[in-house]
């Protein structure tokens, strides 16, 4: 006859967690062994170190890690107790695992950073590389392509062009655009011949800085939860935009700004002077 073990009390508190913690849904591939932890802080500006256009992802969902970008690892999961995001690896860290503010508010907090805004520092998370169509719908191409400036991502393209099968080769867009938050450039895709050309070929002229006004990039301004146009002068509380400090002045103008002032000033005194002895001798 089986013998019965009475469970102890202070081991149900354990196995009720233990209960709770497993019926929270997961994605499958979150428990690779590959998955490492990492200390994840809050990033407000979108960059790209291999060109890529902020204009055509989603970039509230961008991880910005110490490791360099690659061919195909381009999409991370971050996950943080029961919540889970998908980011795409589109620049290097000087050292910090950095994630998209929003990403991170809403996995600390549960909330969009337009929401509920949280100021806070590192926070331990869990991440890992996953399959880049996981991360499909961040971007923002027909085909869910990997939009890349023509003039600017050559020498990451075509590292991943000689990578045979790599995901990038496979799987990018060419747009006529200079700057990752499309500020300059035109809104068309280009073409190449690779390995015939490594040159892109365009409709317009490849490279010609046109302002671009179509294209915005939107931050989201940490710790407010303000979305910011990217690349706009800053602000000063009142919301009104701060002048860009003049160029080309110098210590020599400033002083003649100063001088004629007060020589005005010397002449109005004597001139007034002048006037109130006249009168008196008259």
């Amino acid at each position: 006859m089986a013998t019965l073990m009475a469970t102890p009390v202070a081991l149900l508190p354990l196995l009720a967690s233990a209960a709770v913690a497993a019926s929270i849904p997961r994605d499958d591939s979150s428990s690779s062994s590959s998955s490492k932890t990492v200390w994840a802080t809050p990033h407000d500006s979108y960059s790209s170190s291999i060109g890529v256009l902020g204009c055509k992802v989603n970039t509230n969902r961008v991880a910005y890690w110490p490791d360099s970008v690659d061919c195909n690892n381009i999409c991370v999961s971050l996950q943080y107790q029961d919540r889970q995001v998908y980011l795409l690896r589109v620049d290097q860290s000087q050292g910090a695992h950095d994630v998209s503010y929003d990403a991170w508010n809403y996995l600390y907090t549960g909330y969009s950073a337009t929401d509920k805004p949280f100021a806070g520092g590192p926070v331990e998370m869990t991440t890992q590389n996953v399959d880049a169509s996981k991360c499909a719908s961040l971007l923002h191409t027909k085909g869910h392509k990997l939009p890349l400036s023509a003039a600017n991502s050559m020498n990451f393209l075509s590292s991943c062009l000689e990578q045979e099968n790599s995901w990038v080769a496979d799987n990018y867009v060419l747009y006529n655009i200079l700057d990752s938050i499309c500020t300059l450039g035109q809104d068309q895709v280009c073409t190449l011949d690779w390995p015939n050309a490594n040159q892109p070929s365009c409709p317009g002229t490849l490279g010609v800085p046109d302002t671009l006004k179509s294209q915005p990039v939107w931050n989201i301004q940490y710790p407010s939860g303000d979305k910011v146009l990217a690349g706009a002068p800053p602000t000063v509380p009142t919301g009104v935009p701060v002048p860009a400090p003049s160029e080309g002045g110098d210590d020599e103008n400033d002083a003649h700004s100063l001088v004629c002032p007060e020589f005005l000033f010397r002449i109005t005194i004597l001139s007034l002077s002048f006037s109130i002895s006249f009168l008196m001798l008259w």
